[in-house]
């Protein structure tokens, strides 16, 4: 009696895409009949499935399940899955330690950028504060010149004031 993919299926315990992965990895000449567009399998093609998949051919079912080996194919495939996600771990783990590192030097030099700041800051202050003389220096500068030399600044200053007042609009009749 012919039977389906999923009959198959549920028969083995498997899924249909299990049954049909392993019909494409039959050869050529035991690959089973398609009607239309399902596959029609017939006691040869269960058995050539069976065999491919590792399943004894027993005819009681609880036999059959407990002698079921596991396909090598598979496991090698679920194996070469495994370490490849195993180096993709370790490298995303590297990558991860690798920002913390950056993170970390960034905070490093963004605190050495804050004290240099106020440094600066200090210093200019202090240098400020250099070079704005105080009232009690500029009196004592101012009696250290010689007597001639305040009164030609003096002159020199009236005269300024002068000149300033004569160009006034107001001031131009008087001339």
């Amino acid at each position: 009696m012919p039977k389906t993919i999923r009959e198959l299926a549920d028969e083995l315990g498997v899924s249909k895409q299990r049954i049909q992965q392993i019909i494409a990895k039959l050869s050529p000449s035991k690959t089973p009949n398609k009607e239309g567009n399902r596959y029609v399998l017939n006691a040869q093609d269960v058995k050539n499935i069976k065999a491919l998949m590792g399943f004894e051919n027993n005819k009681s079912s609880t036999s059959e399940s407990t002698n079921r080996l596991v396909d090598y194919d598979v496991y090698l495939d679920v194996i070469d899955s495994i370490k490849e996600k195993d180096e993709q771990i370790k490298s995303l783990l590297e990558v991860q330690k690798q920002t913390q590192n950056l993170l970390d030097q960034q905070q490093r030099l963004a605190l050495q950028d804050k004290n240099l700041l106020e440094e600066y800051k200090i210093e200019n202050n202090s240098l400020k504060a250099l070079k704005m003389p105080s009232q009690e220096t500029e009196t004592k500068q101012l009696d250290n010149q010689p007597k001639d030399e305040l009164k030609a600044l003096k002159e020199q200053l009236e005269t300024l004031q002068e000149q300033k007042n004569a160009r006034k609009w107001w001031n131009l009749w008087r001339k």
